[in-house]
């Protein structure tokens, strides 16, 4: 990011605010911008950098693991953007919402259970809508990779074999 187009705005704004003192005022104003242009760029990178923080606290309480650094290379700034979250191609779709509902008993090792209510509370979802969700999500997955729910490699077996 180039700083240039706004410190050259204020140096603007404050030559055309001397200019109704008259021509010395004028050119005190255009001295002083003179001098306050490393003060000024210094104050913009200053402000960015405080930006770029409470964006990454931000990003942060919101559960991403991106950042953004602010990086000084001579009189230029980059913003950059790190890590976070891919987003999916395609995500599952919600599950219907109907009148339509299915009871069912579910058994879990209290450990599980107990760890289930944390990601729920932690998502902020009831324990039945985060299984709900996470069911929904497994189901889709395993349509769209072709494997079944949960498996992580292959069943098929292909080739031939010589005696």
């Amino acid at each position: 990011m180039d700083l240039t187009p706004y410190i050259e705005s204020l140096r603007r704004s404050l030559t055309a605010a001397a200019a109704p003192g008259g021509e010395d005022a004028a050119r005190t104003a255009e001295l002083l911008a003179e001098a306050l242009d490393a003060g000024a760029r210094l104050a913009l990178m200053e402000a960015l950098s405080e930006a770029a923080a409470e964006i990454t606290a931000g990003l942060d309480q919101a559960g991403s693991s991106a950042s953004v650094d602010l990086r000084v290379r001579g009189r230029e700034v980059d913003l950059q953007v790190r890590g976070g979250e891919t987003a999916e191609a395609a995500p599952p779709p919600a599950p219907p919402v109907d009148d339509d509902v299915a009871r069912i008993t579910l058994r879990l090792p209290e450990s599980l259970k107990e760890d289930v209510e944390k990601a729920a509370s932690s998502d902020g979802a009831s324990v039945n809508a985060w299984l709900v969700r996470a069911i929904n999500n497994a189901v889709h997955a395993s349509r769209t990779s072709g494997q079944p729910a949960g498996a992580k490699y292959s069943q098929r077996i292909t080739g031939y074999a010589r005696a």
